[in-house]
């Protein structure tokens, strides 16, 4: 049992390393044409061509329901639940708090709110898929939450 709960922890832990990892090499590298409406929207759609990469997180987490599912691998759930709670704690700092596509958490204001837009907000300077900068999401570097 405690294995389980360890291992859920650090998948969610390895998955802002993940995040990091795709959003600077994947997002901004190869698979630029998905990532690109969400710095500069070229569309009228509610929904971005960014949003597969949740589609794409969630096959994966779903892959590791089944092989536990099915007996292949034992920490199987533990893993695809913590894909599942960083999926769901990223879409609601990135997608809820920062981009306010839904309009909750408008009034979070304590010190780390605070760095985590300042964060991101320099992440979207960049228009272009180079020059980028801040690609995690829950780590922020100590120099945006200075005043």
């Amino acid at each position: 049992m405690w294995i389980h709960i360890l291992v859920f922890f650090l998948t969610f832990c390895f998955m802002e390393f993940m995040a990091w990892f795709s959003h600077k090499f994947i997002m901004h590298g190869f698979l630029w044409s998905l990532h690109a409406d969400h710095h500069k929207k070229d569309h009228d759609s509610w929904f971005e061509r960014n949003d597969a990469f949740f589609i794409i997180y969630a096959v994966i987490s779903i892959g590791f329901f089944l092989l536990w599912q099915n007996n292949i691998l034992e920490i199987g759930l533990a893993i695809g639940l913590g894909i599942f709670a960083y999926g769901l704690a990223y879409f609601l700092v990135h997608d809820i708090f920062i981009h306010q596509r839904f309009k909750l958490f408008r009034n979070a204001n304590n010190r780390y709110a605070k760095a985590v837009r300042r964060a991101h907000k320099m992440h979207h300077k960049h228009i272009g898929k180079e020059h980028g900068e801040c690609f995690g999401m829950l780590l922020v570097p100590f120099k945006y939450f200075k005043k």
